[in-house]
């Protein structure tokens, strides 16, 4: 549901400004005109204001998102953050016992939307993921390439804890109309320095299968979020982020064909074409890749 009423976000907080993808991001927010604050459990780079918080702790939590620089304000008022990008988390499954991830992932978000929304601060964009569509992909999906339609399947108590995540905030606004909880569902995040190990993938294009041969530059990742910053809004709203190649030189067309036979493909597709759709967000957020591994100039930082 659009709100005019919604004006464009310049204070954000970002949780897990210090990882792949919260460390481009925070660059990107910078370069852009925004005040960013970061919590995690590390420091950022000298000069970037933030306090070192444990998110999966409800009073640490409310009070990292009072905070603005070494200061304390009541959260409300001409001080308060008027977004906040939930990044932090651990990034992927097995990295912890089972338990433990799903705990720290699900609770950190609970308390980031709960303390968000006592405190007013009602634009929260945070990391979902791809695996919420199913991975590793088996052949058993239903189509491709794979959408926001698609049926949620969690395979992981990682996946699990992004998919709750995603019904939790489908309660949140319920509570609070006036919410905006978006979900980007990131693929693969990659860096410039990693770009040079791609070509081997075409080695055994099995090693890549298990997300379609998905990637996301974080930049574009960055991208993302910034406009889903920026989109005026309210709801719960998912978006698959992903880049609009795959990681392989072999077409989407034969990758289908020869890896995942069964899975009905729904549309002609172009000759590198990512197959985690990226249409919604195109459309409704106005995102559009600008690097790719196949331009040498994505391998520059």
């Amino acid at each position: 549901m659009k709100s005019p009423k919604q004006k464009t976000a310049k204070r954000i907080l970002v949780t897990g400004g210090t990882g792949k993808l919260g460390k481009a991001c925070v660059q990107d927010l910078l370069a852009h005109g925004y005040d960013v604050f970061v919590v995690d459990v590390v420091a950022p780079e000298k000069g970037i204001p933030h306090i070192i918080a444990d998110l999966s702790d409800f009073g640490q939590t409310l009070d990292a998102l009072s905070s603005v620089s070494f200061d304390i304000h009541a959260g409300v008022g001409p001080q308060a953050f008027d977004a906040i990008v939930h990044l932090a988390a651990f990034p992927t499954p097995r990295q912890y016992p089972d338990a433990h991830l799903f705990q720290n992932n699900l609770m950190g978000t609970y308390n980031v939307f709960e303390a968000g929304r006592r405190l007013g601060i009602h634009n929260i964009i945070w990391a979902s993921s791809e695996t919420t569509l199913g991975e590793p992909f088996d052949g058993a999906e239903p189509y491709a390439p794979v959408d926001e339609d698609y049926p949620l399947r969690a395979k992981s108590a990682y996946a699990l804890a992004k998919v709750l995540m995603e019904d939790m905030a489908r309660q949140f606004v319920l509570q609070t109309p006036d919410m905006k909880l978006i979900g980007l569902r990131f693929s693969n995040v990659m860096e410039p320095q990693d770009y040079a190990k791609f070509a081997a993938y075409d080695d055994d294009p099995e090693e890549r299968k298990w997300n379609m041969w998905a990637y996301i530059d974080a930049r574009d990742g960055s991208q993302a979020i910034r406009k889903a910053i920026e989109w005026e809004a309210t709801g719960m709203h998912p978006f698959i982020i992903a880049n609009a190649d795959t990681v392989m030189s072999k077409s989407s067309t034969e990758l289908m064909k020869n890896f995942l036979p069964q899975v009905e493909v729904r549309k002609e597709l172009g000759e590198h074409e990512t197959l985690l759709s990226i249409e919604k967000a195109r459309r409704v957020l106005g995102y559009e890749p600008e690097f790719s591994w196949r331009n040498k100039k994505s391998w520059q930082a």
